[in-house]
């Protein structure tokens, strides 16, 4: 977009206006329960590639559990550009608003030059509620994520926090415990700090580590986090089952805990490796986890069903790798059969970064029989000499797997060359994404909508009485203006800033990225959390705290 002239400044203040504001486009009858399922970087290629894969393999008929639901495409978009991150375009279905890569649930800074829709540059770095905080604000409705990575990943983060850096790990985490989530499911537990631990003791919320028998006990009403692994979960076809519950297993158990609030819920559940897998080009990666992330949505829609007052929308964040069921050396590609395109990737036990870490462990002279074991491939002299030839170690950037030469990277390259499945890229694609819905009286979104008019549908699902932008009002004014005219200092010196307030005898004070201030020392609980953004020096916090002084 070009560089827009005095003349046209009222006319995209107002255009910004109506953008945050405006309501679905087709009448929408609210439900009690709203879940929305995001299957992470799945291009379409990987819902094909897993359908014909669960009909060669007779895993459960010839269709998905997601197939009777699609109605739809779902432009996603940044707020500068066509390719998204997960960051940007979830934090669009969750706030209303396109952002920039690496933001989370935040306003974008203006870029006058790119901008694909109407920037405020006043703005920029404002935090954006998100339609989980709306149900839980609003509604009193109980929240819960469920994720296969990490938890304060980008998509959960989307959610439940707000920050420029999806990477600052440290900020995003905290605002998420302190969010008071009903249900936390997924990784991490190395992320945990002393700081969140005593929080949920403080709570009431059961903390659940690495103990599967007790998760799978659990029946409590109470809230509970349950996270398994130092950081991400393996990849499902990996997965020890007696170790680490598969993503079908902790959405069922969300939804008993969940549904035992009369006020009804709103629930993220995110199929979040199929994005890992494509960006390394694991094509037996990508069709596994999101067959696990399909069964997971048979789980969803079996209760919304039975339920009959939950919505559900299904849809990915954005394309990835580019995957294809074919590529550019397949002679005859309309004549390969389904044995021919499927009999191969059938075999493999393992992905390529499950065969990785059994070979770092394995004598060179092990590789031909461990790679036969596990993948049916016999390793011809070229092959064995690239993966003896590979660097020794794991690239740490998962999004960088497809383009390092590296065990794992090899691993996968001869994985992939033995079956008929092609990529164009280790990174996101810009292509629309499948939408499917369910609503008990059959309100669904159809045809083709943008990132923006799904978090309009979500607004209208849930029923909200407050606008987002209303509510950002509330809940996230600048200190500047909430407490003008007293006298409040920023002490930096600790792990977060914490502003504090005087005004008399009596002095407030408010740490960054929690939902609890204290007055005089004494804590007292808000409905949100806190935000302090270092760009401008500035936290974003309630209105009302001003009447606390």
């Amino acid at each position: 977009m070009k560089k827009v002239s005095v003349g046209l400044l009222l006319f995209f203040v107002f255009s910004i206006t109506i953008f945050a504001q405006q309501q679905y486009r087709r009448p929408v009858k609210p439900t009690k329960n709203v879940i929305v399922m995001i299957p992470d970087g799945t291009s379409i290629g990987v819902v094909s590639a897993a359908r014909w894969y669960q009909i060669y393999n007779k895993l459960g008929g010839d269709n998905l559990a997601v197939d009777p639901y699609l109605c739809g495409t779902v432009k996603t978009f940044s707020s500068n550009a066509p390719i998204g991150d997960s960051a940007p375009t979830t934090s669009c279905y969750m706030t209303g608003m396109p952002q920039q890569t690496g933001n989370v649930a935040i306003y974008p800074v203006a870029d006058p030059e790119n901008d694909l829709i109407p920037v405020d540059p006043a703005m920029a770095y404002q935090p954006l509620p998100t339609v989980l905080e709306a149900a839980k604000y609003q509604q009193n409705k109980a929240t819960g994520l469920v994720v296969t990575v990490e938890f304060p990943h980008a998509t959960p983060a989307d959610c439940s926090a707000h920050y420029y850096a999806r990477g600052k790990y440290e900020y995003i985490a905290s605002q998420m415990a302190y969010q008071n989530l009903d249900v936390m499911f997924g990784g991490g537990n190395s992320i945990l700090t002393d700081d969140i631990k005593q929080h949920f003791k403080n709570t009431g919320t059961t903390l659940i580590q690495d103990d599967i028998k007790t998760f799978r006990s659990f029946n409590g009403k109470e809230k509970v986090w349950a996270l398994f692994n130092e950081r991400e979960l393996p990849y499902d076809l990996d997965r020890d089952p007696e170790v680490i519950p598969s993503l079908q297993e902790m959405t069922q158990k969300a939804l008993d805990r969940l549904s035992q609030n009369e006020n009804g819920f709103f629930l993220m559940v995110e199929g979040s490796k199929v994005d890992w897998s494509a960006h390394g080009n694991d094509a037996v990666g990508c069709i596994t986890e999101y067959l696990a992330f399909d069964k997971a949505v048979t789980t969803v829609m079996d209760f919304a069903k039975k339920n009959g007052e939950t919505t559900v929308i299904v849809l990915p964040d954005h394309g990835n790798s580019g995957f294809t069921i074919g590529r550019r050396d397949l002679k005859s590609y309309d004549k390969a059969t389904l044995d021919d395109l499927f009999k191969n990737v059938s075999k493999f036990k393992k992905t390529g970064e499950g065969l990785e870490r059994i070979l770092l462990k394995s004598k060179p002279e092990d590789f031909k029989a461990i790679f036969k074991e596990y993948t049916d491939i016999d390793l011809n002299e070229e092959e064995l000499n690239l993966l003896l030839s590979s660097k020794n170690y794991k690239e740490a950037d998962y999004m960088k797997v497809s383009n390092s030469v590296n065990m794992g990277s090899s691993i996968i390259n001869i994985m992939d060359s033995h079956t008929y499945f092609g990529f164009t890229t280790g990174g996101h694609t810009g292509e629309e994404v499948f939408l499917a819905a369910y609503h008990p009286n059959g309100d669904i979104p159809v045809g083709m909508n943008t990132n923006v008019e799904i978090n309009q549908y979500l607004c209208a699902a849930l029923g909200l009485k407050t606008s987002l932008p209303e509510m950002r009002e509330e809940i996230f004014a600048k200190h500047t203006d909430v407490f003008k005219g007293m006298d409040y200092t920023i002490d930096k010196s600790g792990d977060f800033p914490v502003l504090k307030v005087k005004k008399g005898n009596v002095t407030l004070s408010v740490p960054a990225f929690k939902s609890v201030v204290y007055l005089n020392n004494q804590p007292i609980a808000l409905p949100s959390v806190v935000v302090y953004i270092d760009k401008n020096d500035t936290f974003y916090l309630p209105k009302s705290l001003a009447a606390k002084l």
